[in-house]
């Protein structure tokens, strides 16, 4: 039988955290002086005590690591009771939310999705606005802590292959992850400072800029607005454009570039396959502004740069309705929002180095049909790419596509439209924030949905940011068998 005391250990310490963090949009609140900041106490007091409770109940089981079928549990866990308890404040804030829409924006925040149930924004008090923020930031921190050091272990989806990049944990999975966290957490927070600087710098409020800047570094892209990024403009959107590159980047790579390795981050070639990308993306588009609508070329260049960028890291600010501009940057959009950031980062989606790993496959199963006595290998990095990885990463492929299906189809059963059900499974499980359509569009929120649909989205979110096969392993009967 497994022991769940390590889980829960670790559980109720991230929970005690995640209270100590509501201090400081109590604090905004009580600045703000709207008597909002009792909200903040009390959430916080139930968030801390439920999480020393179960921390304490449960620190008797610690030991030196976590088997593989506790770390499971724990990364799913995880993502399952932080956001119940950060829906708290939605429930007794101004917003005054149901639990399901609560349930649903905390989910949306933490796995740093973006999709949000909440209008009027721009009147919410500031603690609300800040909470949200503080909820994308550290789902952006403990999704790379996931990534680097979890899903590796686990894996999961090709992950894998990753295990090479100087952080091979050797089984003792909690222990490293300390250890690698403390290393990321310092690129984070320098990252995040920045942003803050750049955007008060171009004219943003110092309580924006930080909001924002945690959203932008998360690739989140909850806004104070209602309008999204729509309210700034100009040199604002250049900014924003590069701190989401900069996020959607592996961050093993600046970690290595802190300790003097100046070459690792472009020799990367996921990174330049992901900038390359961009760059003819933001071309295309911007041709097809100028050419279809009368668009001047920097407005062109920049509403391009700033959406395309938006939607492949998965952040999710809109800066324009691009529902506006025709099918063809509609299904441009969606299209580049199944292909995310590089792996290792903030960014979600399917990751650019699947995409490597899955050409590089066809490229050399085409070379064998073509010469059937060679000796072909595929390559990733220069580096032979091992029989599980390939396996791995097809098996990936596959049930995203099958997750998406089923969802669309479970989605339309609660009445929604084609356009709506497709485009708000694939923005639940590729953590992109908006969908297509006029109600949950770049332009709409997800407020209309139905109980269900909200149920719906929230777990395909959760599987989504969780890489798929680390959620769905948990209910095969193997898993549990001794």
């Amino acid at each position: 039988m497994t022991d769940m005391r390590p889980v829960g250990y670790v559980i109720g310490l991230l929970v005690a955290i995640l209270g100590a963090t509501m201090m400081l949009p109590m604090i905004t609140d009580l600045i703000e002086g709207r008597g909002e900041w009792h909200v903040f106490l009390e959430s916080g007091v139930i968030t801390i005590l439920t999480g020393v409770v179960l921390s304490l109940s449960c620190s008797n089981g610690i030991g030196d690591g976590l088997t593989i079928r506790q770390t499971f549990l724990l990364t799913t866990g995880v993502w399952v009771a932080l956001p119940f308890f950060g829906a708290i404040p939605f429930l007794l804030g101004e917003t005054e939310l149901r639990f399901v829409d609560a349930y649903f924006e905390a989910m949306s925040g933490l796995t740093t999705t973006g999709s949000t149930v909440i209008s009027g924004l721009d009147n919410l008090p500031r603690g609300l606005l800040l909470w949200r923020g503080v909820l994308q930031w550290l789902g952006g921190i403990g999704i790379i802590v996931v990534a680097m050091v979890f899903l590796p272990e686990l894996r999961v989806g090709g992950m894998q292959i990753f295990r090479s990049e100087g952080f091979e944990t050797m089984g003792k999975i909690l222990p490293r992850a300390q250890e690698i966290a403390g290393q990321i957490s310092l690129i984070y927070v320098f990252l995040t400072f920045v942003c803050v600087l750049v955007y008060a710098g171009l004219g943003m409020s110092f309580f924006d800029a930080v909001v924002h800047a945690m959203t932008t570094i998360a690739t989140g892209g909850f806004s104070n607005y209602d309008d999204s990024f729509a309210v700034f403009s100009g040199p604002t959107e250049y900014a924003a454009s590069v701190f989401m590159i900069l996020a959607a980047l592996p961050f093993v790579r600046y970690v290595q570039l802190a300790n003097g390795h100046t070459s690792s981050l472009w020799r990367d070639s996921q990174i330049r396959a992901f900038v390359a990308t961009i760059l003819v993306l933001v071309v295309v588009m911007s041709v097809f502004l100028i050419t279809v609508f009368p668009h001047h070329w920097e407005q062109a260049l920049r509403q391009s740069l700033f959406n395309v960028t938006s939607i492949i890291s998965g952040t999710g600010y809109a800066s324009v309705n691009y529902m506006t501009w025709g099918s063809f940057p509609v299904m441009l959009f969606f299209l580049i929002g199944l292909v995310g950031g590089c792996a290792g980062s903030t960014a979600c989606s399917i990751k650019v180095f699947r995409y490597q790993l899955l050409f590089a496959s066809i490229k050399t199963q085409i070379r064998r049909i073509r010469s059937p006595h060679g000796v072909f290998v595929p390559l990733y990095d220069g580096r032979p790419i091992g029989t599980d990885v390939l396996t791995s990463v097809m098996s990936f492929f596959m049930f995203f596509v099958l997750s998406m299906g089923i969802l669309a189809w479970a989605l339309a059963l609660t009445g929604l439209d084609f356009i709506t059900s497709v485009s708000g499974a694939a923005t639940a499980l590729a953590n992109v924030g908006p969908g297509l359509g006029s109600e949950i569009g770049p332009a709409g929120n997800f407020a209309g949905l139905s109980d269900t649909a909200k149920w719906l989205l929230s777990i395909g979110m959760l599987v989504g940011r969780l890489e798929l096969l680390a959620v769905y392993a948990l209910f095969t009967v193997q898993f549990w068998r001794s």
